[in-house]
C-alpha cells in the first residue's frame, strides 16, 4: 500500500485509523515517522514519504513520533491473510525466533537460504530480518522502560539486546531520547511494576465485537488452563524461556492486558500471542465490507460488525483439543481436555486466580495410555496418532506453518477429517479463508437464512466470501443462542 502514494496522502490527511499498522509516514522537514492517525496537523503532502514497515522507516533515517507512537500500531493484516513465504517470515519475527535462532534459524524453518529471505523481506518491506527483529526489541525497550523499575541494564537483556550499548544505542536512534529521559517522561505519577507483572493496552482496528471473541474463548476454556473471572479471560502460556498468565478484558478502545511472566525475556513473544489469539491485527472494514456484499450476511454484519476469529496461543495444544472435541459436546470436550491436563500438565501457581497448569506438550503426552481415555477406540487412535505426528513433527502447526502442508499432514492421519482440518486451519494456523461446511451450527444458520444446505453447494456459495470465509463462519455461528456467543455475565 505504502507505494499507492495519492491513497497513503488521503490517509494521513484525514488521520485514518484504518491505516495505522498498513504504513508508516516519515515527514523529511522533522526527521520523524509517524502513523497516519497522528493527532498533529498533517505535514505537506511533498514532505511525506511513506515506508511498508517501522523498520524501514528506521533505517531510512527517521525516529518515532513521541505523539502518536507509531511503535505501538496494530501489526499489519497482511501478515493475517497471506501464507506466503513473506508472510510467514513475519509470523516467526513476531514470535522472536530471530532473537533465539538469528537470522540463520528463521531461514532453516522457511526452507530458504539466508540469502532468499533477505532478499524477499527488503523487497516487499524495506529492511531485512534484522531490522525488523531490532525494531521489535525497541518497542519491547520502551514499554518495559516505561512501566517497569527494572534497572537499565535487565531492561536491555529482557528487550533481546546483546549489550548494553546496543540497547542504548537504538533507544536513542529510535526514540530520540537515552533510556532514562524516556522512563522520566512518563514516570511522574505514575508507579512502576517491580515484579514480573505487567499491565498495558492492546490497540486494535475499530470496530471489534467482543461478544463472540471472549465468549467462544470463556465458552470453551478447559479447566486449569483458562478460566474467565472477572472480567477478563485467563490463561496460563508455555513460552521459550519460561512460563507465564495473560489476563485479558475488552474495552471500547483497546484490549486491556496484564501479563505474568517468570522470564521477562518473553514479554515481546507473550503480547505476540496474546493479540494473535485475539486476531487484533484484522482488518474488520475489509472484512466486513466483503461480507455485507452478500443479502444474506448483510443484516448480521449491520448487527454486530467487527467479529474476529477466535484462536489458539498454542496450534499443537488447539489440535489435540479438536480431536477430543470431535462429535462431543463443547462441556465434554472441556471435561476430556481438563483430564488430560491434569494428569500430563506442568502445574502452575496463580494466586491471582484459579489455573492450574500448562497444557501438556506432544513429548508430555506421547506415553499416554490409550485404555485410560474415556472415548471410542477410533478416536483414541486418531489422538494417539497425532500426537505422535506432532511430537515427531511429521506435522508442523508452528508459527510460520505451511497452510497447505499442515493440512496435507493432518489429512493423512486416520480419523482427521475436514471438519477437524479446517477447524484447526482455522483457529491455531490462523487461514481466514478456512471453512467449515459441514459444522453443524453452520448448516443450522444456513437452513434460517436461505442458503443452500449440503456442504458442496454452500462451498459454492461461500466462493464469493472469499478470502474472509473464516469470518463468515463467525458471523453464522452469531445466529445460535450458544454460549460461545455471548459474554460470560459478570
Amino acid at each position: 500500500m505504502h507505494e499507492d502514494v495519492e491513497r497513503c496522502v488521503r490517509a494521513v490527511q484525514s488521520k485514518d485509523a484504518r491505516f495505522d499498522g498498513w504504513f508508516f509516514t516519515g515527514v523529511v522537514t522533522t526527521g520523524i515517522y509517524c502513523r497516519p492517525s497522528c493527532p498533529v496537523v498533517p505535514p505537506k503532502p511533498e514532505n511525506m514519504r511513506f515506508y511498508p514497515s517501522a523498520a524501514a522507516a528506521q533505517q531510512a533515517g527517521f525516529r518515532a513520533c513521541k505523539r502518536c507512537r507509531p511503535d505501538t500500531s496494530p501489526g499489519s493484516p497482511e501478515w493475517n491473510h497471506r501464507a506466503d513465504v513473506v508472510a510467514r517470515a513475519m509470523r516467526l519475527i513476531a514470535d522472536g525466533v530471530v532473537d533465539r535462532e538469528g537470522v540463520p534459524g528463521l531461514a532453516s524453518r522457511l526452507g530458504y537460504s539466508t540469502r532468499q529471505i533477505e532478499r524477499q523481506l527488503r523487497a516487499e518491506l524495506g529492511a531485512g530480518p534484522l531490522a525488523l527483529a531490532r525494531a521489535q526489541r525497541a518497542q519491547t525497550a520502551r514499554l518495559l522502560i516505561e512501566t517497569t523499575a527494572l534497572p537499565m541494564g535487565d531492561v536491555a537483556f529482557a528487550a533481546g539486546f546483546a549489550s548494553i550499548r546496543a540497547f542504548n544505542d537504538t533507544v536513542r536512534e529510535v526514540f530520540a531520547l537515552t533510556p532514562t529521559q524516556l522512563r522520566d517522561r512518563v514516570a511522574r505519577g505514575h508507579p512502576a511494576a517491580t515484579s514480573g507483572s505487567l499491565s498495558l493496552r492492546l490497540p486494535f482496528r475499530e470496530p471489534l465485537c467482543p461478544d463472540n471473541l471472549f465468549g467462544h474463548l470463556a465458552a470453551t476454556a478447559v479447566p486449569g488452563v483458562e478460566e474467565w473471572r472477572d472480567g477478563a479471560f485467563r490463561r496460563t502460556l508455555r513460552l521459550p524461556n519460561g512460563h507465564g498468565i495473560a489476563a485479558l478484558s475488552p474495552r471500547p478502545d483497546h484490549v486491556a492486558c496484564t501479563l505474568t511472566l517468570t522470564d521477562l525475556r518473553d514479554l515481546t513473544i507473550a503480547i505476540s500471542r496474546c493479540r494473535w489469539m485475539l486476531d487484533l491485527d484484522a482488518d474488520p472494514v475489509a472484512v466486513d465490507d466483503l461480507l455485507r456484499a452478500d443479502p444474506a450476511l448483510a443484516p448480521l454484519v449491520d448487527k454486530a460488525p467487527g467479529r474476529r476469529v477466535p484462536k489458539s496461543a498454542d496450534a499443537e495444544e488447539f489440535a489435540v483439543r479438536a480431536v477430543l472435541g470431535q462429535q462431543v459436546s463443547t462441556a465434554a470436550a472441556r471435561t476430556h481436555a481438563g483430564r488430560l491436563v491434569a494428569a500430563h500438565g506442568d502445574p502452575v501457581d496463580d494466586p491471582a486466580g484459579g489455573l492450574t497448569h500448562l497444557f501438556p506438550t506432544p513429548e508430555a503426552l506421547a506415553g499416554l495410555d490409550p485404555d485410560a481415555l474415556a472415548m471410542p477406540r477410533t478416536r483414541r487412535t486418531t489422538l494417539t496418532t497425532l500426537i505422535g505426528a506432532l511430537a515427531s513433527g511429521t506435522v508442523d502447526l508452528g508459527v510460520g506453518a505451511d497452510w497447505d502442508r499442515a493440512r496435507a499432514g493432518l489429512a493423512a492421519l486416520p480419523g482427521v477429517g475436514p471438519w477437524t482440518i479446517e477447524t484447526v486451519a482455522m483457529r491455531a494456523l490462523g487461514d481466514p479463508d478456512a471453512f467449515l461446511p459441514t459444522d453443524l451450527g453452520v448448516k443450522i444458520a444456513a437452513r434460517a437464512l436461505d442458503l443452500p444446505a449440503t456442504p458442496a453447494a454452500l462451498t459454492r456459495r461461500a466462493a464469493a466470501w472469499r478470502p474472509w470465509r473464516a469470518y463468515a463462519v463467525q458471523y453464522l455461528w452469531a445466529t445460535g443462542d450458544h454460549a460461545i456467543n455471548h459474554l460470560p455475565a459478570a
